[in-house]
């Protein structure tokens, strides 16, 4: 199980629900099991990224055997049905957790969509056609920003078809927005969660880069940024209750760190497969290459912290999809949306596979357990 869950090869870090502790331990993998590296001082994600050398120390720690990946795996898709076997959680703690969008040419036109159609799923395929016969151009081949950018912005203007997602799509800044906040990402095996009020909605799969508190750059891992397509489509202003519910941000299975045959040029590169299995027997499989975004990583991230915003202890940042479903469910011309037990697997061979099941926000389990509570508990444990 575990060559397709995570990656065969690789300086792992994530974070597990281990019985015995009433904290998250901080883990890696190694030789088939995985290992409890929980440390004084290095007690969280936030403290190793920080560090000088964050691949090095996960490496080399001293750690704890807790027993084979295949069964923390395995336990961790049945809601830790097992009291005795660890639980993998989200790879991150204490990191700001942000998002970038519209930075794939798809997704940009699905917005405009989304925005056009009023958040009504029905609209939608007879405006695509409408949308992408006004639009007359290839915007794949523009740099965001650039001149010719600026004279398509001023064709589209004048042909009435202009759009906020148009503007941070091809326009010189970068959508950057809270997906969520730190400690509310779920990991992998967890429920992911959809407000109740939406019924057009969609997984978007993502990688999502470990930046530390001065803007560099060490891992990466993947992420289910879920999408309410009819909230957003309403208005932009509902950004908030479309991307941050109860659930909605999943990263996983564990964060990749930088090293020697693994860096940001691997993930520029990286083909990102995603699968959704309906109980009603459907099944919808996509693609996306990250060497369609029209931002660079290194960009995005510096639209995100410089001189211009701080994060003390870091953060994480999706990088935004080109996967938009568009696949029929439920009848002609409706379009993709979520049902209740989905199962949305996201992968890549550099990173593994993050699979979650879909829920309702009200029903996936309450985020109680936020950072004073970690902060509190490695006090107890006098690991801080």
């Amino acid at each position: 199980m575990a060559d397709t869950i995570i990656p065969k090869t690789g300086i792992l870090l994530g974070r597990a629900r281990v019985p015995g502790f009433a904290h998250p331990r901080i883990v890696t993998v190694r030789d088939g099991a995985l290992v409890d590296i929980t440390a004084a001082g290095n007690a969280t994600v936030r403290d190793i990224a920080e560090g000088k050398d964050p691949a090095g120390y996960v490496a080399s720690a001293v750690g704890k055997n807790l027993g084979p990946i295949d069964a923390v795996l395995e336990n961790s898709m049945a809601g830790g049905a097992d009291a005795d076997v660890p639980v993998l959680l989200s790879p991150i703690d204490l990191q700001s957790i942000k998002a970038s969008g519209v930075t794939f040419v798809v997704s940009l036109l699905e917005r405009v969509i989304e925005e056009q159609a009023r958040g009504d799923k029905a609209r939608a395929e007879s405006l695509r056609g409408e949308i992408l016969e006004l639009i007359g151009t290839d915007l794949s081949e523009l740099v965001p920003g650039s001149e010719t950018a600026a004279k398509v912005k001023a064709a589209l203007i004048e042909r009435g078809v202009w759009s906020q997602y148009l503007e941070v799509g091809i326009g010189p800044d970068a959508e950057i927005f809270t997906k969520g906040q730190p400690m509310s990402s779920v990991g992998y095996g967890a429920d992911v969660g959809l407000h109740p009020v939406s019924s057009w909605n969609n997984p978007e799969p993502e990688v999502a880069l470990l930046v530390t508190s001065v803007g560099k750059i060490i891992g990466a891992t993947l992420g289910n940024d879920v999408n309410l397509r009819d909230v957003e489509g309403r208005s932009a202003l509902l950004l908030g209750k479309a991307k941050d519910n109860n659930a909605s941000a999943s990263l996983g299975p564990f964060i990749r760190l930088f090293d020697g045959e693994f860096s940001i040029e691997t993930i520029k590169q990286a083909e990102i497969g995603l699968r959704v299995e309906g109980e009603d027997g459907f099944v919808l499989d996509g693609h996306s290459s990250m060497s369609q975004i029209s931002r660079t990583p290194e960009s995005l991230v510096a639209a995100t912290i410089g001189a211009h915003h701080q994060y003390p202890d870091g953060l994480v940042l999706y990088l935004g999809t080109m996967f938009a479903p568009v696949q029929d469910r439920g009848g002609v011309g409706k379009g993709f949306t979520h049902k209740l037990g989905d199962v949305v697997s996201i992968s890549t061979p550099s990173l593994g596979k993050l699979t979650n099941r879909v829920n309702l926000s009200t029903l996936c389990p309450p985020w109680t357990y936020g950072a004073s509570h970690l902060l509190r508990d490695l006090a107890r444990a006098e690991l801080l």
